[in-house]
């Protein structure tokens, strides 16, 4: 059945588990709007991660998959049972990855912990559920007070502000989770923690040397990696602002400027920008969100980021499916008031006369009130030079390759679909006029801005025109029958 052309422009990455992930689960949660999938490698083992793949693959191959690595992180070892503390209790610290927490000796899975925080350090524990003092040291302990009431339980992410941690990279556990996303043929890496390029180029020498076309996002999530984000943007496809993190490592009241910062950096240099971390957060055991959670994601939407992360909503809460209809509606509301158009530098990788026409195509589409903008594309790229300009007709992106489909699942405005490649623009215009009058609502005066490439050599665009759905069907000679199911 044909259904509304797009009813949001902004992209849902929503995270799921694998004590959760059915399909008909995850094909409800596509329909309600969710884009890519999200698979948190702290919380699983291979065979979960299989397991979402295979029942995420088999609901849609439109849907993108992105797999979240530990990257440098310090975590709490595993606990029998949640762990209550409280404020003023004494507590010691230690790097003793393979004992069990109690509740007297926190152990972390880095064994130098004791050597590089000093006397005087504050730790945070589970995004701030347990703030620490460090008192002292004795041998490989630390000795610290609790300074808040908590409940602490396995695996938890240790964060120590403003104390620079010598940590590799990449951990033997993300080596085996990177392996793990070549074979699967995943389109995306989310690194945890990235620091400097270094982190990035590590990771992309072990895609390379499996010869893996897996892009990566780079997560920005401590106070060095904002320092270096444009060496960091340089390397990354994209860039994840998760705040739960951050706003350990770096003062609270700064991270609206620097969300704001990155999101806008993201949109001049064409990558796509994911914002994270508690966006509808009470909706894990609430079926409405917060007036404030509403008021955060429209700040997101306002900014034009190209997506919404939903992590603990979806992947552990007890109305998954409203969280993403809430976000979906937040989104499309907040979208019809934003600006029609961002003013951007025409620049592309993808070269001069196809970054022109991009820019030309979104400008023509809004003065025409054009229903869409129908392109080809193999790689992408002039694609998201296209999302950039963040206009308010969507982008029907004819993709060439499935997983070119699925990588621009991630960028704003975009609805990609797989089509066989085309010998010349009328049939391209021919085949991808049908496909979208059989699978969306359009009217004969609907305007169309196509796009297309010279189907001989070379990338990006070299054509354009402009049309009605009625002149465009007599154009290429589509008749009544062609569209038929």
């Amino acid at each position: 059945m044909a259904k509304e052309l797009i009813r949001k422009r902004t992209k849902i990455v929503a995270t799921i588990s694998d004590k959760k992930c059915e399909p008909d689960f995850l094909r409800k949660l596509h329909e309600a709007g969710m884009d890519v999938v999200r698979i948190n490698s702290a919380h699983l083992s291979p065979e979960g991660v299989m397991k979402i793949v295979h029942n995420t693959r088999s609901v849609s191959d439109k849907i993108a998959i992105l797999l979240d690595t530990k990257g440098p992180e310090i975590r709490t070892t595993i606990c029998d049972e949640p762990i209550r503390f409280l404020k003023g209790q004494k507590i010691k610290i230690a790097g003793n990855s393979d004992d069990k927490t109690t509740g007297s000796v926190i152990n972390v899975n880095y064994g130098d912990i004791a050597r590089q925080v000093p006397s005087g350090a504050v730790i945070m524990i589970d995004d701030g559920e347990l703030e620490i003092n460090i008192t002292g040291k004795r041998g490989d302990e630390l000795t610290g007070t609790i300074q808040n009431d908590g409940t602490l339980g396995s695996r938890k992410t240790v964060n120590i502000p403003q104390v620079r941690i010598n940590l590799p990279s990449v951990s033997q556990r993300d080596l085996i989770f990177i392996d793990l996303a070549v074979k699967l043929d995943l389109e995306f890496i989310a690194h945890s923690f990235v620091r400097t390029k270094k982190d990035i180029l590590a990771v992309q020498k072990i895609l390379d040397g499996h010869g893996s076309q897996i892009k990566i996002i780079a997560k920005i999530e401590n106070q060095q990696g904002v320092d270096n984000l444009e060496e960091i943007m340089d390397h990354s496809y994209g860039i994840m602002v998760a705040r739960g993190d951050l706003a350990i490592e770096v003062p609270f009241e700064r991270i609206p400027g620097i969300q704001r910062m990155i999101i806008s950096k993201c949109i001049e240099r064409r990558k796509p920008v994911i914002v994270a971390t508690q966006m509808l957060h009470s909706m894990i055991t609430n079926p409405r969100p917060t007036r404030a959670e509403v008021s955060d994601v429209a700040n997101a939407v306002y900014s034009q980021t190209d997506a919404l992360m939903l992590s603990g909503e979806t992947a552990s809460g007890k109305f998954p499916l409203e969280s993403v209809k809430t976000m979906t509606r937040i989104a499309a509301e907040i979208e019809m008031e934003k600006d029609k158009y961002l003013e951007m530098p025409a620049g592309s990788l993808s070269g001069e006369v196809s970054a022109y026409l991009a820019k030309v195509a979104v400008k023509t589409s809004i003065r025409v009130n054009a229903k869409a903008i129908l392109a080809d594309t193999v790689k992408g790229t002039a694609i998201r030079s296209m999302a950039a300009y963040r206009g308010v007709n969507p982008v029907v992106a004819q993709c060439y390759t499935y997983r070119t489909m699925r990588e621009l699942a991630l960028s704003y405005g975009v609805i990609p679909v797989f089509i066989e490649k085309k010998e010349s623009v009328d049939e391209f215009i021919r085949t991808s006029l049908k496909d979208l009058l059989r699978r969306h609502v359009l009217k004969d005066n609907d305007i169309l801005v196509l796009l297309a490439g010279n189907f001989s050599r070379g990338s990006g665009f070299s054509f354009i025109e402009v049309g009605t759905v009625e002149y465009l069907k007599e154009r290429v000679m589509i008749g009544k029958n062609d569209l038929m199911a």
